[in-house]
């Protein structure tokens, strides 16, 4: 008797031989594991600029500021965006029962994905940034990655609609929702008017652009980080214990609870902000209702595993797939956590949030990454993975590494914080100086480098592993497989579900998960992101001078962002340290936004006011502990030796105007020699106050100038002492 899968089946009708394309699998895999160890690389180099800010020398594109987004930028897009690709070529090809729709626009895809990992790794170490935090690169680049992006989805719905199999899989729930959120969001957030190729101002400003930057910078770790990477868990993990998924009810629920709950909760990011209250507490209240929906794929990713926890123990794909998805649960019980404002107030701007974010990215993404390769590669290479021990010592230096790394960071980030908002006896700040804070967390760091460099080691391990067992076998580029399409088929199920038919149309699918990602977002996008008469004014807040604005661009390229913020919230301790807390009607002409995420250094937001005279910053600048001792900044020497780029001053007014920022008509024919003279009178104010080789060219005079301007506009006495300075220097 026939007891095959195939017994009963009209095969000259039903039985088709397909061939699956593996080489694209592997183009992926190799691109993925050569980025993450340039991702992992510059990690660790950043890591140690912490308590050595002098490693790799003044040398600009190797600064902080420039490294820290390529680092972010070379995990996220290139070892992430990568595994992610060869999670779904490889995945949804046999899922669906048939070859990618197109092999040449795998190809497309797959090197155009390339082209624009190296534009970023060229373009951020030289300063061309938009500063939006995973979002930096520039107006170009953000086509590029749409089109890209395009072809994409062309690719992948093309196969899903010439399936073989009539119910689509949960895995493709989480690829759709992924494709359709992502380009949504990639496209809002990066609207922006061009200066010239490699330069551009946002649509938004301030407050607007705060809340769309988050929208999108919160739902990228939503539907980039999380949610393909939930379908490769909902693959792989059922394929590698060889047990089917723990519960279909409980899958339905995970993927239409997470995709409508997560979009609504960026606001949490900025609480206690100008952001309007009423989005803050939708922030808080949607990110608190993600626990369920994230503890439920938790555990039907680990239930999954009842009866295979044995192999558990021997199998690298399990190992890595198990504390993956647990770092999974941890961040995600983390992450609502810290969207209260009580327990918000404690975290935000402090190191505990790089700990909360590495543990996800490490392990959850990372585990994951690796454990799709040690999955694929021995079967696209049709051999055995060559070194189990290997794999084993891949799997403790990555987990001892993230340990490491983030248990300094937690510790840290409550010690920063305890100490920012500790008063004396007598009402006074115990710590009244930031750098108290900062050397108090130097073993902190020193920690979080050695983790960085375990976790660095297992994946040079692993790399080698995987290259070792693809030299021991030969690839099988096209797998050809003898597939039933049941396309045809009726259910023998005697009433279908609702859920289970709408599997059966992809399109509706599709366009049910549309609707689900823009409730949240129309509705608290459009009252803030486009009524401009929803942001309250301040009459005393002027737009930026010419050399304010070429300044603020500079501290824009140098990434200050990444260590300062410009957001005093109103709480005592901080109005104390840094001054009047911060109001939306001040951002009204910041494009983008600079209210940062992190504070390595203290808050700026009122720093014109602190340090009026121009030879403080002069003289911070060049060597910052001559004014702050024990500082961890780098000099910025450069800044003295570059003659200041005026040649976009005139595009850079008249970009701006069309924004909507109220320069006179005509100023732009002006605006360069406003600069000039403003620049002059700094020099001569830093001549006279003893600098030496002070030149009126430089791009420090800008920066400067910038610096000056921030929190004067609502400082009375400092606000008639700058228009007092203007009308000197218009004289």
């Amino acid at each position: 008797m026939d007891t095959s899968p195939l017994a009963g089946i009209e095969r000259t009708e039903r039985i088709e031989t397909v061939s699956y394309d593996n080489n694209i699998v592997r183009l992926f895999a190799i691109a993925s594991a050569a980025w993450g160890l340039v991702g992992f690389l510059v990690g660790v180099l950043v890591a140690i600029k912490f308590y050595w800010p002098e490693f790799l020398g003044g040398i600009d594109y190797l600064s902080f500021g420039r490294l820290r987004p390529l680092h972010t930028n070379a995990v996220i897009f290139a070892f992430a965006g990568n595994a992610i690709f060869l999670g779904v070529y490889y995945s949804l090809q046999r899922l669906c029962k048939t070859r990618m729709f197109s092999d040449m626009l795998s190809k497309i895809h797959f090197w155009g994905w390339q082209f624009i990992i190296v534009a970023a790794a060229v373009t951020l170490p030289l300063g061309i940034t938009s500063s939006k935090e995973y979002a930096e690169l520039e107006w170009p680049i953000d086509i590029a990655i749409t089109l890209v992006w395009v072809i994409f989805g062309w690719n992948m719905i093309g196969t899903i609609l010439r399936r073989k199999e009539r119910h689509m899989y949960v895995a493709i729930w989480f690829y759709l929702a992924t494709f359709l959120t992502v380009a949504l969001l990639h496209v809002v957030n990066s609207l922006a008017l061009p200066v010239h190729f490699l330069k551009s101002y946002s649509m938004y400003a301030g407050v607007q652009d705060a809340l769309v930057q988050w929208w999108y910078g919160h739902n990228a770790v939503a539907f980039f980080l999380t949610t393909p990477f939930l379908g490769i868990m909902y693959y792989f993990i059922p394929k590698a214990a060889d047990r089917p998924v723990f519960s279909y009810r409980l899958s339905i629920i995970h993927f239409w609870a997470l995709i409508f709950l997560y979009i609504w909760a960026g606001p949490h990011h900025l609480l206690y902000t100008a952001l309007p209250d009423w989005a803050q507490s939708l922030g808080v209240v949607f990110s608190f209702m993600l626990i369920a929906p994230s503890w439920g794929g938790m555990v039907n990713g680990l239930l999954t595993l009842r009866g295979a926890w044995d192999k558990v123990r021997t199998d690298p794909v399990l190992k890595f797939m198990v504390v993956g998805i647990t770092a999974y649960g941890m961040s995600t019980f983390e992450g609502p956590m810290m969207s209260l404002k009580n327990i918000n107030a404690l975290t935000h701007y402090t190191d505990y949030i790089i700990g909360h974010v590495h543990l996800g990215a490490l392990l959850w993404n990372g585990g994951l990454s690796f454990a799709m390769m040690y999955y694929i590669f021995p079967r696209i290479y049709r051999t055995k993975l060559y070194s189990l021990s290997l794999a084993n010592w891949h799997f403790w230096l990555m987990t001892l590494g993230v340990l490491l790394y983030a248990i300094p960071m937690y510790w840290g980030g409550i010690t920063q914080s305890l100490m920012w908002k500790q008063f004396a006896a007598d009402g006074t700040l115990q710590y009244p100086n930031f750098l108290e804070t900062v050397t108090q967390l130097i073993p902190m760091y020193v920690m979080r480098s050695i983790g960085g460099t375990l976790y660095l080691i297992g994946a040079c391990v692993g790399v080698w592993n995987l290259y070792k067992t693809a030299k021991s076998g030969t690839l099988l580029a096209n797998e050809e497989v003898r597939v039933v399409n049941r396309m045809g088929e009726r259910s023998h199920e005697p009433k279908e579900g609702w859920h289970r038919l709408l599997e059966g149309t992809p399109v509706k699918f599709s366009a049910y998960v549309l609707v689900a990602v823009l409730i949240g977002g129309v509705v608290e996008y459009v009252p803030t992101a486009l009524i401009d008469a929803n942001i309250p004014t301040i009459a005393s807040v002027t737009p930026y001078s010419p050399l304010e604005l070429e300044g603020r661009d500079i501290y824009v390229r140098e990434g200050c962002y990444t260590c300062h913020s410009q957001m005093i919230r109103p709480f005592r301790s901080e109005t104390e340290r840094y001054g009047e807390y911060s109001k939306a009607g001040e951002f009204v002409y910041d494009r983008p936004f600079q209210w940062g995420s992190k504070r390595t250094g203290p808050d700026l937001h009122r720093v014109g006011v602190k340090y009026p005279e121009p030879s403080w910053h002069w003289k911070h600048m060049m060597q910052p502990t001559s004014t702050s001792p024990n500082s961890i900044m780098p000099a910025y020497t450069w800044l003295y030796e570059r003659d200041l780029d005026t040649r976009h001053t005139e595009g850079k007014i008249l970009t701006l105007q069309k924004l909507g920022t109220p320069y006179p008509d005509g100023y732009a024919a002006t605006a360069v020699d406003d600069l000039r003279k403003q620049a002059f009178f700094i020099a001569e104010k830093l001549r006279s106050a003893g600098m030496k080789d002070v030149q009126d060219n430089k791009e420090i005079i800008a920066l400067i100038a910038y610096l000056h301007k921030l929190g004067t506009d609502i400082d009375p006495a400092t606000k008639a002492k700058v228009e007092a300075w203007k009308a000197e220097v218009t004289q």
